[in-house]
């Protein structure tokens, strides 16, 4: 199993501030960084359809989580 973690940043669509995101992908396959870091190279997202994206570009299991303005939010994907 490899694990790839991956900090970033994306404006939020509703009212442009920062969000700072935490994305851990669990997988038998192999990522490259490059490729983790081109695909949250948004510019901006919600949450949970950053979470759909990534889901469908890598799968494996993934937990994303991000403070949105005080509010914790973590979306889980694949078998987690």
């Amino acid at each position: 199993m490899n694990r790839y973690t991956y900090d970033f940043v994306v404006e939020c669509p509703n009212n442009g501030i920062k969000v700072s995101y935490q994305l851990m992908v669990e997988t038998y396959g192999k990522i490259f960084v490059e490729d983790i870091i081109a695909a949250c190279a948004v510019e901006k997202a919600f949450h949970e359809d950053l979470a759909d994206l990534l889901h469908k570009r890598f799968g494996g299991k993934q937990v994303i989580q991000a403070y949105h303005h005080g509010v914790w939010i973590e979306t889980r994907r694949g078998d987690v």
